[in-house]
């Protein structure tokens, strides 16, 4: 049965994204991700232009998830409460992040190999998810300025993006409340 157009362009991202995170960018060629996946390098090309190609849609992809996601969560907790809306917001990036560890150690990594004109909109979904953050942070602290709240947010998704380097040894469940507690702790202290 052939996998749809789709599912098979899902699986050369998720293996590219595993192959970049191990090796980097200019250490995996088309032949290595067509390899991971069961077709030929130049098979590739149906699906992606180039590597670079595919790069930029896995960053993009990325970036937009997380900017659709964190409007989405920050709006859909309990309207009485930003507390419930930070929580969901931690949530879903502790979630990302544990579920995804190869894409955070990409988009570290590899975005100077973009080229500018994706990279500049990959920065800008970067700044409008931060932004929601800031919102709900506001929300709880009034009085602190926007410049350190957005400080506060950038220093939390440091820390929650460290989960590829830290998460191997508790489950994921475990990560996920250890994460949260600390992302928490580090936010109340903010004001």
């Amino acid at each position: 049965m052939k996998t749809p157009t789709r599912n098979r362009r899902a699986e050369i991202l998720d293996a590219a994204a595993a192959l970049f995170a191990a090796r980097g960018f200019h250490g995996v060629s088309i032949e290595d991700i067509g390899a991971a996946v069961g077709v030929s390098g130049p098979a590739l090309y149906r699906h992606f232009s180039g590597k670079e190609a595919l790069l930029t849609e896995m960053l993009l992809g990325i970036s937009e998830r997380l900017r659709e996601q964190g409007a989405r969560l920050a709006t859909t907790a309990d309207p009485d409460t930003a507390e419930a809306a930070l929580d969901a917001l931690l949530a879903g990036h502790i979630e990302f992040a544990l579920r995804h560890p190869a894409l955070i150690r990409v988009q570290e990594r590899e975005l100077d190999n973009v080229p500018e004109q994706a990279r500049r909109a990959i920065r800008r979904l970067q700044r409008l998810y931060a932004e929601e953050w800031v919102a709900v942070l506001a929300e709880l602290h009034p009085d602190c300025p926007q410049a350190r709240l957005r400080a506060a947010a950038h220093a939390v998704f440091g820390l929650l993006n460290s989960t590829p380097h830290s998460a191997g040894e508790l489950s994921p469940e475990a990560m996920a409340g250890l994460l949260h507690t600390m992302a928490r702790a580090a936010l109340c202290q903010i004001g």
